[in-house]
């Protein structure tokens, strides 16, 4: 049964939360976290992508910017700008997107879940970005960024939660630049705590949505600080790590899209000629064309954008991995047409999310850096649950969650 734990946060003064709270780490790479942070002093940027705060040539894996991850941790709370609260909380954050609000439990989950099968993932994971984020806990000794959970929505806790916003006020509410309401609330009455607790015991398995290398290395440091710990007794706050967990039903899952750099020397004719073997192929002309259901693309190349529907019988819709159209795209068109077989390695793919719209999809190949697009339809939460209930691996850039969590409206601390 799923762990959620109460814990002492580290959180910023309202009248600065808004400064603070960033982007995740690897949403934004480092040009574009100096540029955003700039005469910002307060953004947490400076503690999660510290290497804005040392000479742009500086490897970001280089031991002095964890040095300063750890320095400017340091200096936030002696400044006041993270203070811990007094007792064990949990706290409501809500995400206001196109007029919908989702509502998410933020409290600590287990290590030992992780470790157990009861947190269940759909990606794999890179040892290199484990290792980075790894140490970056190992040298702050704590959770500076949140990891995104789903659970199967429970009715009991959704009525607590909005019986609770309906009672209080938030302590942060602010509208960030790119249009998205966060909405912040602190639990403090045992009472609700304990029964939000008891049900989570209820819940079989939570599910990483989007995170799992922060979850991976979250995980996997306090395990290491479990064996290396003689006399550990299993309390401690290393047990446990930063997590918000929204209710499936409240989630909306984007389509992740593919642009690739060459199509293997043929001509767009050529192209369409082998396509039409495995897809019934419309023209659609000039104007964007999107996705209409599962097992329907959309391609743009040479100006023009395709609707492709996969035949019968190019799928296999008791396989769940083999139903996604990830999975059809990737076999179909990128591995046996393009000759693209991996593409956590390949530089002759990218990958854009929908949120950008399709329109930077064209934007792309009009420019030629690409010359060719393919969108989508997205994922659904079923989909989701039911490749980490079976044990599967989705696809690379299968998923696209949004919002994204701002990080920094609470800290989980080691110590």
């Amino acid at each position: 049964m799923a762990i959620l734990k109460a814990f002492k946060g580290l959180r910023p003064p309202a009248e600065i939360a808004m400064d603070l709270a960033s982007r995740p780490y690897d949403v934004l790479n480092s040009e574009e976290a100096r540029e955003e942070a700039k005469e910002n002093p307060y953004s947490l940027l400076h503690i999660i992508k510290p290497e804005i705060d040392l000479p742009a040539d500086m490897d970001v894996h280089a031991q002095p910017v964890y040095d300063k991850a750890r320095e400017n941790f340091d200096h936030f709370r002696k400044k006041g700008w993270l203070k811990p609260d007094a007792t064990d909380n949990l706290y409501i954050y809500a995400q206001t997107m196109n007029g919908k609000t989702q509502y998410g439990i933020v409290g600590c989950a287990g290590v030992t879940d992780y470790m157990n099968g009861i947190i269940k993932k759909h990606e794999l994971t890179r040892k290199d970005k484990e290792e980075d984020r790894m140490k970056h806990v190992r040298i702050t000794n704590a959770n500076m960024e949140p990891v995104f959970f789903t659970y199967p929505a429970v009715k009991e806790i959704d009525d607590i939660v909005s019986k609770f916003v309906q009672d209080h006020r938030p302590v942060y509410d602010f509208t960030s630049v790119d249009g998205i309401g966060h909405h912040f609330w602190v639990i403090t009455d045992d009472a609700v705590i304990s029964s939000i607790i008891a049900l989570f015991r209820k819940i079989p398995a939570t599910y990483v949505a989007d995170g799992h290398h922060r979850t991976a290395a979250a995980a996997l440091v306090g395990n290491e600080k479990t064996n290396n710990n003689p006399a550990h007794k299993g309390t401690e706050e290393y047990n446990y790590f930063l997590a918000v967990h929204f209710p499936d039903n409240q989630l909306t899952i984007i389509d992740y899209n593919r642009l690739v750099k060459d199509i293997k020397g043929l001509t767009k004719e050529q192209l369409l000629e082998k396509l039409a073997k495995v897809f019934t192929i419309e023209e659609k002309g000039t104007d964007i064309c999107k996705p209409s259901k599962l097992h329907n693309f959309s391609m743009y190349i040479g100006g023009r954008w395709y609707s492709l529907t996969a035949k019968s019988g190019t799928y296999n819709d008791s396989d769940p991995i083999g139903v996604l159209d990830v999975t059809i795209l990737s076999k179909l068109v990128l591995d046996e047409i393009l000759d693209i077989k991996d593409l956590r390695t390949s530089n002759r793919v990218d990958f854009v999310g929908g949120i950008r719209g399709l329109g930077e999809l064209k934007k792309r190949v009009d420019s030629g850096e690409m010359i060719a697009a393919f969108a989508l339809y997205p994922v659904s939460m079923k989909q989701l649950i039911d490749i980490a209930d079976s044990g599967n691996i989705m696809p690379p850039k299968t998923t696209w969650f949004e919002p994204k969590l701002r990080s920094g409206l609470v800290v989980h601390s080691l110590e």
